[in-house]
């Protein structure tokens, strides 16, 4: 079977109204429960001081000032951060280190670890083990066996629908669901994500199966270095087989009672009976790139991990130049110190420190920055040598360059 013949992408452009009243029958993104326990009520006492030390204290961590605003009303989520994606910075989080049920986020990393494995175009005929052990009640794309599908199709599947069957027939290519959770883990560790505890490559609710919201934004924050990842995570709609799908991320896709945000560009939605919803987004404004990661909120309406999602953005947006940072998204293991801290992270260090360990080592495509510009432009321009930068501009494009495709 072809490639899908056509997509629909965001590229931090707004979208039109009109495409609202297209995506109003699909479902929210599901990883569906299995047999688990909920989380705890309230978080430990003390957390993961990875990123400075205010990051691993509960409650919400803001350097409230004259000039900055204030955060948005009716915030319910147990854990939530916003930071900006190019230097790293954090600029305000709540429980950003409570480990937590992610569902389908987690696929975030699934696709992270696998995208650069095998070639978009390859065909692969899916076998009646390769769909072996998906949850029952799982999200499927409509994977079936005998038929061959393009490793593209496969992946639409997983960023579109959060199809568990093509995360699973994936997961077989990689020689199975077992040697894919050992490579997703030792992948969150590269990306010193220490609060993730993989045991399904979908999200599918699993005892001891959790990650936080600072993970969960490294993870995104790494994956769209990947220009197969940017492609994906920002198309709201394609062909599959003989029908179309429609991606579940709402402020990219739009909703009823939910509007496509502003310069929405991706990341990746979920939602199971232990983790709630949950959501990484991010969303590109006047230059500056922001991430931002909502877990379960507590207010159980429509919709809701969007709403918060966009005030949460919205603030940013607002605060961005103007709020003393919390904290800092550390860079992968690999990544090689810069000879001198930059402006933003003496800012940071100020604020609370970091509780990052030194790295050595470079290897281009797996940092933070340049998000902007690599979403907007497709185009990775390495900085002389190539090597990483830590709380500088790593490999980055240099310009920012919109770009809107039908």
């Amino acid at each position: 079977m072809s490639a899908p013949k056509k997509t629909g992408r965001r590229f931090l452009l707004a979208a039109p109204a009109a495409l609202l009243s297209l995506s109003v029958t699909a479902p929210a993104a599901l990883a569906a429960p299995g047999p688990s326990t909920s989380p705890a009520a309230t978080p430990p006492a003390r957390m993961s001081t990875v990123g400075g030390k205010r990051l691993g204290q509960p409650g919400t961590q803001v350097n409230l000032a004259p000039g900055v605003p204030v955060l948005p009303k009716d915030l319910t989520a147990r854990s939530w951060i916003v930071s900006d994606a190019e230097s790293g910075e954090v600029l305000a989080a709540h429980n950003a280190h409570w480990r937590l049920p992610p569902a389908s986020t987690l696929k975030m990393l699934f696709a992270d670890t696998l995208l650069p494995r095998f070639p978009k175009t390859m065909e692969h005929k899916v076998a009646p083990a390769d769909l072996a052990g998906v949850g029952v009640g799982s999200s499927v794309v409509g994977i079936k066996e005998g038929r061959s599908y393009t490793v593209r199709d496969l992946w639409l599947g997983v960023f579109l629908r959060s199809g568990n069957d093509a995360v699973h027939v994936l997961s077989a290519m990689n020689d199975g669901v077992a040697q894919t959770v050992r490579d997703m883990q030792d992948h969150a560790g590269e990306l010193q994500a220490l609060d993730t505890h993989v045991i399904s490559p979908d999200g599918y609710d699993e005892p001891g199966q959790v990650s936080s919201a600072y993970d969960l934004t490294l993870f995104a924050r790494s994956g769209l270095q990947k220009k197969d990842f940017r492609d994906y995570c920002s198309t709201v709609s394609a062909r599959f087989e003989s029908g179309e799908i429609r991606n579940t991320n709402r402020l990219l896709s739009g909703d009823t009672d939910v509007p496509v945000y502003q310069g929405i560009a991706g990341v990746k939605n979920g939602n199971t009976t232990n983790a709630g919803a949950t959501f990484t987004g991010v969303a590109e404004r006047n230059g500056k790139v922001l991430l931002v990661t909502v877990m379960n909120p507590q207010k159980h309406e429509h919709n809701e991990v969007y709403k918060e999602s966009a005030k949460l953005l919205d603030w940013g947006f607002q605060a961005a130049g103007k709020v003393t940072p919390v904290g800092e998204l550390v860079p992968p293991r690999n990544a090689a110190p810069s000879a001198a801290p930059s402006a933003s992270a003496q800012r940071s260090a100020t604020a609370g420190g970091s509780g990052s360990r030194p790295v050595a080592g470079a290897t281009a495509g797996s940092g933070g920055v340049g998000t902007a510009a690599a979403i907007a432009g497709g185009v990775l321009v390495l900085l002389a040598g190539g090597a990483f930068l830590i709380n500088r501009r790593w490999p980055l494009p240099d310009l920012m360059r919109r770009r809107s495709r039908p």
